[in-house]
């Protein structure tokens, strides 16, 4: 198995309300890195993040079936996963590509227990994408910080929660945009994050940045900054990569 956990993944954008196709995102190589690992008319599955969500699902399927066309990868199977195509999951032995896409983590966590993609996943040899709160899920144990109103001073909101087991990274996508971010009356990074940091390692990733799991080792590219013990450093830059774990 290969994996490409992104902090975006492109593929479309919103022209007065409506999702419009585009080429996926090629910054620091992202897009190339697909095209290395991604077989010619592969067989893809998404995994929904928002399974009662059909419209926005359909809504993803069409952008996508254009924007891969015009980022030059082929396929012969596009299809979704979520509560209406459960039996999909039935397939993914059978897929060269497993997208597992952004949303809200808690919820995407809780479909992908119920259709058992963490066991899913142990003998799949293909190749994994996935972007935002898709990569957020693919921790070992995924760190799900606060992101809706409410969640950051609710008690019972579990910051913690099992993933795929795919990386042990914690990633936290979209950093340029959300560092500034103010949540139920707290700074999102350094009131919320920094705390939950203590202990812990959480990379913060901008968009355009990635993380490439390939035969054991790890590789960032991009730019990046490491959370830990309530401090917050730069790792990398655009145009560099560095191995974060080797086996």
């Amino acid at each position: 198995m290969k994996a490409i956990l992104t902090s975006s993944f492109g593929g479309s954008i919103k022209v007065d309300g409506r999702r419009m196709p585009i080429p996926l995102i090629g910054e620091n190589g992202q897009l190339d890195k697909i095209k290395a690992f991604w077989r010619k008319n592969s067989r893809v599955l998404l995994i929904s993040s928002s399974p009662d969500d059909y419209n926005r699902n359909d809504e993803m399927i069409n952008c996508f079936r254009e924007s891969f066309r015009m980022s030059g990868l082929s396929f012969s199977l596009l299809a979704m996963c979520d509560s209406r195509t459960e039996e999909n999951v039935e397939q993914l032995n059978q897929m060269d590509v497993i997208i597992i896409v952004g949303g809200h983590v808690p919820t995407q966590n809780a479909f992908m227990e119920r259709i058992g993609l963490r066991e899913r996943l142990r003998k799949y040899k293909g190749l994994i994408i996935a972007w935002s709160a898709g990569s957020m899920n693919c921790a070992e144990i995924v760190y799900a910080g606060p992101e809706l109103e409410g969640e950051a001073t609710d008690p019972a909101y579990q910051r913690w929660i099992t993933g795929l087991g795919v990386t042990k990274v914690n990633i936290l996508p979209h950093f340029q945009n959300i560092k500034d971010d103010i949540l139920d009356g707290l700074r999102l990074i350094e009131d919320i994050t920094y705390a939950d940091s203590i202990g812990h390692e959480i990379i913060a990733l901008n968009d355009g940045s990635y993380i490439v799991v390939d035969n054991g080792i790890e590789t960032l590219y991009g730019e990046a900054y490491s959370i830990k013990d309530g401090c917050k450093k730069q790792i990398c830059k655009n145009g560099e990569s560095i191995i974060l774990k080797r086996c």
